[in-house]
């Protein structure tokens, strides 16, 4: 004997569903919205390119980083440097001072120059040490870059644009510019050859 709920349940609760299921997945392989495969396919291409995304972005980081080290390294005594310039200026002024090419009678007076002279000289040999070379630019031709002009002086004898004096002179530390060299330019010579025949 059949129970009521047996009997109550209609046979065609259990077919129907067997029957509509086929039919809404081939109009799901049709359309491919549900097709699990391409669903897998799609996630796996966004996941490759999350991939591609962070490894570069990774990578980015990482010679960032190198860069910055090496910046730090090259660069990070120059807050000290430049205040320990106006240190060497002060030996140069100290030896200019002096009378030239005149012999003090007095031997201490000799022997206190003599000291002056050989302290600037280590002053300058412990920049060069740590990357910092003095610009000496002379009868060079004037670069904004480097320099910094505070004066013209008419001189017809050289080029336009040379630089005839230095009034203090600057400091670069590797490929950077630490202080710029003030100096004098000529005003009236011809006029300068252009940088790319000087270099040539």
């Amino acid at each position: 004997m059949m129970s009521n709920d047996t009997a109550n349940k209609a046979p065609s609760d259990d077919i129907e569903p067997e029957v509509e299921a086929p039919e809404a997945d081939a109009a799901a392989e049709e359309s491919g919205v549900d097709d699990p495969v391409t669903r897998l396919e799609r996630e796996v291409s966004d996941l490759k390119d999350q991939l591609l995304r962070a490894l570069a972005e990774a990578e980015n980081t990482r010679r960032r980083a190198e860069r910055d080290v090496a910046d730090a390294r090259r660069y990070s005594i120059a807050g000290f440097a430049r205040d320990m310039l106006s240190v060497g200026d002060n030996f140069r002024r100290a030896l200019e001072a002096l009378p030239e090419n005149e012999e003090p009678a007095d031997p201490n007076m000799k022997a206190l120059i003599d000291g002056v002279a050989m302290t600037e000289r280590e002053f300058l040999n412990a920049l060069e040490k740590h990357g910092i070379a003095k610009i000496e630019p002379h009868g060079e031709r004037f670069d904004p870059n480097k320099h910094q002009a505070m004066f013209e002086v008419p001189n017809e004898d050289v080029p336009n644009g040379t630089v005839v004096q230095v009034v203090q002179p600057g400091y670069v530390i590797a490929d950077r510019v630490l202080r710029p060299a003030m100096v004098g330019v000529s005003k009236g010579g011809p006029k300068a050859a252009p940088k790319a025949e000087n270099d040539a």
